[in-house]
């Protein structure tokens, strides 16, 4: 299958201009594996009320809704991390202000790709994928990564998860009841072959998993994670951290949510992670 071409949807041109005749400071949103632009749509909706302007990014070939990605399954299948690495880089690259740039799960390893490019006033990475130089593999992100990497064709595959592999890789640290809410109405297929390159990170010297964490044009950079993450527990958000903070041209910080699992930019609690943004943002000065 080929692989969609990477410029701007109509969705992502219409909110680009609105961030261009604004003049705000643009917050460009990439969301992860499972999940859709539109899982940002109250983060948009915190980040504009404080005055910014809000742009959430598609990967090439997301369809629009969840109903129309459960009924084009296919659509992602052989989509890479430099795929849409450089379709983040494309959107930002219609701005007329260098955007801040908050990522979740691979979106928070796309963010820090983009921050190693100098392209971004800030970054903040949330729950990153792991990239190159991250080493930590803890048991739990083996379990519930194996639905996709315990089968070497999901390489060329979308996956979808049953309800008990979402429960534990995303929702496990809140309800049933929610997970099982957050299951029916967010999670969509997703490409194997970007949770691929993301394992295999320090097993290929080639790897396009990898960010330049001593650009000193990187500009400032927060870390966070939820305590209870299954798929990024702290111990591999941490050592993200250890290796963002080599750069000495700007800040890096750290940040754990209490009680939070990886599902916490679209759960009960996502308020308490954008606050934490929005704190780092303005230590920072960067204002709308």
């Amino acid at each position: 299958m080929s692989i969609p071409s990477i410029s701007a949807s109509p969705r992502e041109v219409e909110q680009v201009n609105r961030a261009n005749a604004s003049g705000k400071q643009p917050v460009i949103l990439v969301h992860g594996l499972w999940l859709l632009a539109d899982s940002w749509k109250s983060w948009q909706e915190f980040f504009e009320a404080r005055g910014f302007s809000t742009v959430a990014v598609d990967w090439p070939g997301d369809q629009r809704s969840y109903t129309e990605a459960h009924a084009n399954p296919d659509t992602l299948a052989g989509l890479s991390v430099a795929d849409i690495a450089e379709h983040v880089a494309a959107v930002i690259a219609l701005l007329e202000r260098k955007p801040v740039v908050i990522g979740h799960s691979l979106g928070g390893l796309l963010a820090q790709m983009i921050a190693g490019r100098g392209i971004a006033a800030a970054t903040i990475a949330i729950d990153p994928a792991p990239c190159q130089g991250v080493l930590p593999v803890p048991l739990s992100t083996v379990k519930a990564t194996l639905p996709v990497l315990a089968n070497p064709l999901n390489h060329g595959r979308t996956v979808t998860l049953t309800f008990d592999q979402f429960r534990y890789g995303f929702a496990n640290a809140v309800s049933e009841s929610e997970a099982r809410h957050l299951y029916e109405t967010i999670h969509t297929p997703a490409p194997g072959r970007p949770l691929f390159q993301a394992a295999t990170a320090n097993l290929n010297p080639w790897s396009v998993a990898k960010a330049d964490n001593l650009n000193p044009a990187r500009g400032p950079l927060l870390v966070v994670v939820g305590e209870k993450d299954n798929i990024v527990p702290v111990t591999v958000a941490s050592a993200a951290y250890k290796r963002q903070r080599r750069n000495g041209a700007a800040p890096t910080e750290f940040v754990v949510i209490p009680g939070a699992g990886h599902s916490l930019v679209v759960d009960g609690g996502w308020r308490e992670v954008a606050d934490a943004a929005s704190v780092f943002l303005a230590r920072q000065g960067i204002e709308a």
